[in-house]
């Protein structure tokens, strides 16, 4: 028998809700907070006032078009972290709120988990073990998955995240917030040896990364070879930053790959969609690599791969774990 998860997702300027049938997606509905644009940058308190809006909305939305009803709903599940606060708490009240009104389980996604599995949404069954890069606007983590609910990090950024890193140059370079796929755009018609910028070398820590440095590198370029930024050769200062920072992405992951012994690497979270991050890696699938994304719908955050998780999660858990695991989220709050 089919299990009906429906699933929230509001850590940040996404509101998503989605419905699945076991691992099926029948419906990922999205509304992106684009004002945010105007800041550049997010906006934690107007974020989660337009959380507040639309959730109602985009859940029914969600119902709506899977064609579910909420009497068939078996599976409750929303973000519990990492992300704001004040948007979490929006989404997770939502949810569980639905959830006590059903009398139905409900269980509490750490999105970053959720996005390790998100290139296997659709899949009833994962081959493990892999390696998992996780790299968005606010992370970037290497991890060594060995199962569905066992996994470790190695390697993460000691300051900026990559998806970070991309928004702040892009903002020197005057161009819109998110700045990742205004870069990346720009990128394909540029000369990507224009300009070498460093890539750090983290000679204690080689899985780890270091961002802060090439984006202090392109500001020191722009300060001291263009007074007129009208003048900028943005194509080319684009691909040439752009490949900084992917070259520092696949090496670090493909070389835990080759140390590790695993042939399976899955890339995930926003900077996935990013044309020549996934060209560097999908090259080492003629080295016999599985190489795995998520499809670009869900490589930003989004309630499907929530509900995806909360599944395998209730499917390959002991009922006992994650069942303790929602009690200690609940009077975390009382400890100390």
């Amino acid at each position: 028998m089919a299990i009906f998860t429906f699933a929230v997702e509001t850590s940040c300027d996404e509101t998503s809700a989605a419905i699945l049938s076991d691992n099926t997606v029948l419906s990922n509905v999205i509304s992106s907070q684009y004002f945010h644009s105007e800041f550049g940058g997010i906006v934690p308190e107007l974020a989660s006032r337009a959380h507040i809006k639309t959730i109602d909305k985009i859940a029914g939305s969600a119902l709506e078009k899977s064609g579910i009803k909420k009497n068939n709903i078996n599976l409750v599940a929303a973000t519990r972290g990492p992300g704001l606060i004040g948007s979490l708490l929006v989404g997770y009240n939502y949810a569980k709120a639905f959830s006590i009104a059903l009398n139905i389980p409900f269980i509490g996604i750490n999105h970053i988990e959720s996005h390790l599995f998100s290139c296997f949404i659709g899949q009833d069954e994962i081959e493990f073990p892999f390696i998992a890069l996780v790299v968005s606007g606010g992370h970037t983590i290497l991890f060594l998955v060995k199962d569905y609910t066992n996994y470790n990090v190695f390697g993460e950024t000691q300051d900026d995240a990559a998806g970070e890193a991309f928004d702040k140059v892009a903002k020197m370079l005057g161009l819109e917030y998110p700045g990742g796929p205004a870069i990346d755009n720009l990128a394909k018609d540029g000369d990507e040896n224009y300009h070498s910028f460093p890539s750090a070398n983290l000679k204690a820590q080689i899985y780890d990364f270091s961002f802060s440095g090439i984006k202090t590198s392109v500001l020191y370029f722009l300060k001291k070879r263009f007074n007129d930024k009208s003048k900028l050769p943005l194509n080319d200062i684009c691909a040439s930053f752009q490949k900084a920072v992917v070259t520092s992405l696949v090496e670090k992951t493909m070389l835990a790959a080759k140390n590790f012994g695993i042939k399976s690497i899955a890339i995930s979270g926003g900077v996935s969609a990013n044309s020549k991050l996934r060209s560097g890696f999908l090259k080492f699938e003629n080295d016999s690599y599985k190489i795995h994304f998520p499809e670009k719908i869900y490589s930003t955050d989004n309630a499907a791969m929530i509900g995806y998780y909360a599944y395998l999660k209730y499917k390959y858990s002991l009922e006992k774990d994650w069942q303790k695991e929602l009690f200690e989220q609940a009077f975390a709050r009382f400890k100390n």
